[in-house]
């Protein structure tokens, strides 16, 4: 039975030792040592190749980051605004708005280049003492020591959009920064379209542009229609930077209250809207100029205004077109021109 048993096995010996990896092995041919140590180290190098390149990567973009704080890191201060080059007034307007007036109030007091705040009042009953004496501390804690900027109310008799834009006596700046009360501009920001104005005083330079297009309606006529900022994202083209955040010569209060046609008062007394807008026509009207758009992140601090109200694309719409009639011909000069903070731009 045993030499029977031990036939069989001798019988089957090549079933019982079959391996499917010794097959596969003895098909790829004798082992080459040389062979599997080049894989080795190709294969190492591929992945040394790739920690290089993402240590790279994470190298250049530290080193761009350090680069664009550089400034702010080592407390450097290009543009320092000074008695030398001057200053501005910063020109709120404000209505019923309290709590965002002491906001307004408290971040331009804070930046260097104020020269002083003025608020165009035009309520009814004048400032009550608590929020005058509220806003003198506000600017006291606030401002810089080496300058506190002076901070005072433009009253009016009459509830009209030009109070915004009427003449102040004891100005000690030709720049006037006109804002409205839930406009916020960073301060550098802010420093930054002063001295992009200070290259052009005559002209207006300013972060929310817009765009007159001319059109032909159904009936064959021409009109102008008033272009958003949707219109001035997608083309790159305006014509106009509105004074909810815009620097303009002082000289421009005087022409607008004493230059400009009484019709054009009355208008936007009336519509109490658009005053912006005259503006524009005026100082284009005056230099035959474009505006120049700064680029910076500006910030809304309040609820939405007469922007967002129904039917305000419409009136906007009839407003430049009045007006053109009224000047008797379209002074606004389009551009594609942007001012950039190169200092603060990863790519040139």
């Amino acid at each position: 039975m045993v030499v029977i048993i031990r036939d069989r096995l001798e019988d089957n010996s090549y079933d019982a030792l079959y391996s499917p990896a010794k097959e596969k092995a003895a098909n790829r041919g004798p082992y080459n040592p040389r062979s599997h140590l080049f894989l080795r180290r190709l294969r190492l190098s591929t992945c040394t190749s790739k920690v290089r390149l993402i240590s790279a990567f994470s190298l250049l973009c530290v080193l761009l980051f350090i680069s664009s704080r550089l400034s702010s890191w080592m407390g450097w201060e290009p543009y320092p605004p000074d008695s030398s080059r001057g200053n501005y007034t910063v020109l709120i307007n404000t209505w019923k708005r309290n709590s965002l007036l002491k906001q307004s109030v408290a971040h331009y007091a804070s930046c260097r280049g104020t020269n002083a705040i003025r608020v165009v009042w035009s309520e009814v009953d004048p400032p009550s003492d608590s929020l005058q004496a509220s806003l003198e501390n506000i600017v006291l804690s606030k401002s810089n020591k080496a300058h506190i900027p002076n901070c005072s109310f433009n009253l009016n008799d009459e509830n009209t959009l030009n109070n915004r834009f009427k003449p102040i006596l004891d100005l000690q700046t030709d720049a006037i920064f006109s804002v409205d009360d839930d406009v916020i501009v960073p301060c550098l920001t802010l420093d930054f379209a002063f001295t992009v104005w200070q290259t052009a005083p005559s002209t207006m330079v300013g972060f929310v542009p817009r765009m007159h297009w001319l059109l032909k309606g159904k009936n064959g006529v021409s009109y102008y229609k008033y272009g958003g900022w949707w219109s001035v994202w997608w083309t790159g083209t305006y014509s106009m930077v509105l004074t909810k955040a815009a620097f303009f010569h002082r000289k421009y209060l005087d022409l607008y209250t004493h230059g400009m046609p009484s019709s054009i008062h009355d208008y936007v007394t009336k519509e109490r809207n658009c005053e912006d807008i005259a503006m524009s026509l005026l100082v284009a009207n005056a230099t035959d100029a474009t505006p120049i758009w700064v680029k910076g992140k500006i910030y809304e601090i309040g609820s939405t205004g007469i922007s967002g109200l129904q039917g305000h694309s419409y009136k906007r719409n009839k407003c430049l077109n009045d007006f053109v009639s009224l000047y008797g011909t379209m002074p606004l000069v389009s551009s594609n021109l942007k001012a950039v903070d190169a200092r603060h731009g990863w790519f040139w």
